[in-house]
């Protein structure tokens, strides 16, 4: 499986799971692919054009695209859940396409993937009318050399690389798409669910749960309150630590407070410590577990609409039970889950 290194630890590397498992064959643009491009609908190529701003200034589209092409790590999420499949996207997950919100978007079609780095060539040759690229770090030059292929979406200057909340980018993707409206329907039914999980969990609201990313070797990363990686658990009305970034084993005490989500390891892997199973956190199951492999692992990576919706249904019976103060109710194991 593929997962990839830099941005989400910023300055350092995140942790990963493995290296490429396969290689995904690029498909290019053909006469076929042409001919399967969708209809511009009569609403949606009302909206156009339109002009998205971002932070190297703006960019117009004429018409509705109809060959679009994803570049951000996750950009690709958002697009299926509202309809489109792209003609290639970056290459991140590999289990991507078998997680089973992406299944039903894409039905019959194939998701094919350029590669894990930026290849203009691959791009160039799947003619894109439509390139997004709002989930990675775009520096000046690189938006220039996207935006001579196909106009080019990329994010905000009101946040930071790679920092673009979930439902800002379905917006602006919608909004790219000529499909503001669905967009919006999206985000309400995120918001919906996560409300009515909040109301019937009060219990939520202000317990401290910590996200220890990737551990490795000994090594932890605790993601800070507002980075996407644990937005939805900010939204449930979560607390986050005050510490951030890399713990050693020394400072495990930093890991136990009152819930804690482990994302990328297993549990069998994490017991093998003996300094992380005496935590009070890991002895009374208050704690959480899944790994990069598990659709919910992919999940809270891709963090589209349809993705949160799916782990919503998968966490809020899990963070229930470890939070309800009740020991005979027992949080289950999702590391390992297919």
């Amino acid at each position: 499986m593929n997962r990839r290194l830099g941005g989400w630890r910023r300055a350092l590397a995140v942790a990963t799971a493995g290296l490429l498992a396969a290689a995904t064959v690029t498909a290019c643009a053909s006469d076929e692919d042409t001919a399967a491009a969708p209809a511009a609908s009569g609403s949606a190529a009302a909206a156009f054009p339109v002009t998205i701003a971002h932070k190297f200034g703006s960019t117009t589209i004429e018409k509705q695209p109809e060959r679009v092409l994803t570049v951000g790590w996750n950009d690709q999420d958002p697009v299926l859940a509202l309809g489109v499949v792209p003609v290639s996207t970056r290459e991140w997950f590999t289990e991507y396409p078998t997680y089973p919100w992406v299944k039903s978007a894409l039905g019959d079609q194939k998701l094919t993937t350029f590669s894990a780095e930026l290849n203009f060539e691959a791009i160039i040759k799947q003619q894109p009318d439509l390139i997004l690229a709002i989930y990675e770090t775009i520096n000046k030059e690189t938006y220039e050399k996207l935006s001579q292929i196909a106009p080019t979406v990329i994010q905000s200057a009101d946040y930071a690389d790679e920092q673009t909340p979930w439902d800002v980018q379905t917006l602006t993707t919608g909004k790219a798409l000529g499909k503001s409206s669905e967009a919006q329907a999206l985000v309400a039914k995120v918001n919906a669910k996560i409300d009515e999980a909040k109301a019937a969990n009060p219990q939520f609201a202000g317990k401290t749960l910590v996200v220890d990313f990737g551990p490795e070797k000994g090594q932890h990363w605790l993601i800070p309150a507002k980075d996407p990686r644990r937005a939805l658990f900010d939204a449930l009305g979560f607390a986050a630590q005050t510490e951030s970034e890399d713990v050693s084993e020394e400072r495990l005490d930093l890991l136990d407070r009152d819930v804690l989500f482990v994302n990328g390891a297993t549990k069998k892997d994490m017991l093998a410590s003996p300094a992380f199973s005496r935590l009070k956190v890991v002895t009374e199951d208050r704690t959480l577990y899944t790994s990069f492999s598990t659709p919910l692992g992919g999940a809270l990576a891709y963090s589209g609409p349809n993705a949160l919706l799916y782990a919503l249904d998968i966490l809020v019976p899990q963070l229930k039970a470890a939070t309800d103060g009740d020991p005979a109710t027992k949080v289950e194991d999702l590391s390992n889950q297919s």
